[in-house]
């Protein structure tokens, strides 16, 4: 069976890159790539985790 991913875009300040990647991490998210933000201040972090099968 093929596995399933859902995604987040998440905004990451750069002073508090950990708390937040740590709590996506909680929540079973990996993180894919950061690319650079709208400004210079600011990074976009690509996260994924797998899909749960919902019970019929």
């Amino acid at each position: 069976m093929t596995k399933k991913w859902e995604y987040q875009t998440v905004p990451l300040l750069i002073h508090a890159t950990k708390q937040i990647l740590d709590s996506w991490g909680d929540q079973g998210y990996e993180l894919v790539q950061v690319v650079p933000g709208p400004n210079p201040e600011s990074l976009v972090a690509y996260l994924k985790r797998e899909k749960q099968e919902k019970p019929a």
